[in-house]
């Protein structure tokens, strides 16, 4: 097994790069910021996640339609309703992830549902972990 150093000079690669929601600015070439790697998967799933289904033009059947099972009792069902649709949309619409896990929990005080989902990236061999909290609004 051989080890790769990465220097300076040596920069690893980049393989996935996406732009960031809210067009931030990068302070050091004052161009648009971009997130690399592992962190521009995690967002695409975070997107992918508070998506409704019919809510993105010309792609009416992206989106796990989750927000309106917020307002539904949280009961188990309603948790491996979540937990299931989670799945399905990271499998089939995000295809740099490959999944481990789907865990959803509950706060019924908070009126709160936290997602965790676990996947590796390609160019990571460790598991990748993403917390979401979705919340009733109205």
């Amino acid at each position: 097994m051989t080890v790769q150093v990465y220097t300076p000079r040596t920069k690893k690669p980049v393989l996935y790069s996406d732009f960031r929601k809210d067009l931030a600015k990068s302070p050091v070439s004052n161009d648009i910021a971009v997130l690399k790697d592992e962190d521009s998967v995690k967002e695409s799933i975070k997107n992918l996640i508070l998506t409704d289904p019919g809510e993105r033009l010309m792609q009416p059947f992206i989106g796990g339609g989750i927000r309106a099972l917020l307002f539904e009792n949280i009961t188990p069902a309603v948790i491996k309703i979540i937990e299931d649709r989670v799945r399905t949309t990271v499998e089939i619409y995000e295809p740099r992830a490959e999944l481990i896990d789907v865990t959803v929990s509950s706060n019924i005080d908070d009126n709160q549902v936290g997602v965790t989902v676990r996947f590796y990236v390609q160019s990571q061999q460790q598991p990748i972990i993403l917390n979401v909290i979705l919340e009733r609004i109205r």
